[in-house]
């Protein structure tokens, strides 16, 4: 196996985007390629249904389906108002700067895509810097490494098999069922898109330490493997205090190695008998982390506005229900009467919410469906218990994230504690081993 060359999706569709370079590069054209000059800023647009690049200074660069830009020695690019955090309450607009080529290309629906082609090695080092903090214990950096490859590689070799899709909504015997899931099947052109939906990928702008390169460098080519086949590694930021199943966020079906249990040492096994006091309680954890000066040190700055993610609580009116309910699914429930877990995963995330209202009843799942329905965002998790009350409902939630794989709080703590890589990933990951594949 060689180590492969990513197509990464920085800006997925746009009719306008700004980029400068930096450093020497030179853009593909008919009869070979033309150097630029360092430092030009490019503006690139939809005009007559092609897409139309031209510098500041007004020289046509290319126009047509779009345009491949390559770095010399040094040369990096920046993209102007990239927007981060898409959909999430952290969301904004930030330049940043990558390494690599450049692409301007069509989008599906005939506007702009920005694509970043490079190497998997220098993409990881932006990875494990952009997740969580550059400045994090390497042990964490290199387990962190190893995943994010992984669960890259595992999406590239499933992308040529069928993909098991949501069903469509079902209205029965009053009852209007909505299950989705979002997975690989929403990134077609490209293998992996720069924001929270696949991994965050913020190019060379956030610090990219000597200890984070450090940690690729040491686990280049290194994979997670089971049963012989590269492991679908996935990972949130932190599960509450017990890991969820595969099914519980994506299509049915059992994953061996991504299964539920207590962050802890040992980790236990045994179910939870009662979701509502284990959700309304504190229990022990590696991720129940209270220590600010650690959690800023770990977490990267997008993050650190987010302090209760162990436990927190949300106080949503009947009318907000409504109204994101309505916005959210295309379906008006009328005034909502009460919300009803209906099915849980083992780690006491909703995978089927009822929302009641008087004009109608609609059953709501999986995990993501469930956080976008309920928040003008994404709520911190579907972990949650509902209390009802005269005006609307509290919901009394754990956990950030969808908590299946590893929990990035959970082993940045265990690895403060001194487990290495090796150890963390074991913790998260039953039944796999490491296998380096090229290197």
């Amino acid at each position: 196996m060689d180590e492969p060359r990513l197509r990464v999706g920085l800006v997925l569709s746009t009719s306008a985007i700004d980029v400068s370079l930096d450093g020497p590069f030179s853009v593909e054209a008919d009869h070979g390629r033309v150097p630029l000059p360092a430092g030009m800023r490019l503006s690139a647009r939809i005009v007559d249904d092609e897409i139309r690049v031209t510098a500041t200074d007004g020289q046509e660069i290319g126009s047509g389906d779009g345009a491949r830009f390559f770095p010399g020695p040094g040369g990096s690019f920046v993209v102007h108002g990239m927007t981060v955090g898409l959909q999430f309450h952290w969301e904004h607009a930030e330049d940043l700067r990558f390494k690599g080529r450049l692409v301007l290309e069509r989008s599906d629906d005939g506007r702009i895509r920005v694509v970043n082609e490079v190497l998997l090695e220098d993409y990881l080092v932006s990875v494990v810097s952009s997740e969580m903090s550059a400045t994090c214990p390497e042990a964490l950096l290199r387990a962190h490494a190893v995943i994010s490859r992984s669960w890259l590689v595992a999406q590239i070799e499933a992308a040529g098999r069928p993909v098991v899709a949501p069903p469509p909504p079902v209205d029965q015997d009053g009852i209007l069922r909505i299950v989705r899931w979002y997975d690989r099947q929403q990134h077609a052109g490209f293998d992996v898109c720069a924001d929270d939906h696949c991994q965050r990928y913020q190019g060379i702008t956030r610090a990219l330490t000597p200890t984070a390169r450090a940690a690729v460098e040491a686990t280049r080519g290194v994979f997670l493997v089971h049963d012989g086949a590269v492991c679908d590694a996935r990972f949130s930021k932190c599960c509450g205090g017990l890991t969820e199943v595969f099914p519980a966020a994506w299509s049915d079906g059992d994953v061996p190695y991504l299964q539920s249990f207590h962050d802890q040492d040992p980790p236990s096994l045994t179910p939870v008998p009662d979701p509502d006091a284990f959700l309304r309680a504190s229990p022990p954890a590696f991720c129940n982390c209270h220590d600010r000066a650690l959690l800023e040190r770990i977490l990267p700055s997008l993050d650190h506005a987010t302090q209760d993610f162990y436990r927190w609580q949300v106080t949503l009116t009947r009318d907000e229900v409504r109204d994101l309910a309505t916005r959210k699914l295309g379906v008006d429930p009328g005034p909502v009467l009460a919300l009803t877990p209906l099915e849980r995963g083992p780690s006491g995330r909703v995978t089927l919410l009822e929302v009641r209202g008087e004009k109608r009843t609609i059953h709501v799942g999986k995990e993501l469906e469930i956080r976008r329905m309920l928040s003008p965002t994404h709520l911190y998790s579907s972990a949650f218990v509902v209390d009802a009350g005269g005006e609307g409902f509290t919901l009394h939630g754990a956990g950030w994230g969808h908590g299946v794989g590893l929990c990035q709080i959970g082993a940045a703590v265990m690895a403060e504690k001194g487990y290495d890589h090796e150890a963390i990933l074991r913790h998260y990951y039953r039944s796999t081993t490491l296998e380096k594949r090229y290197d």
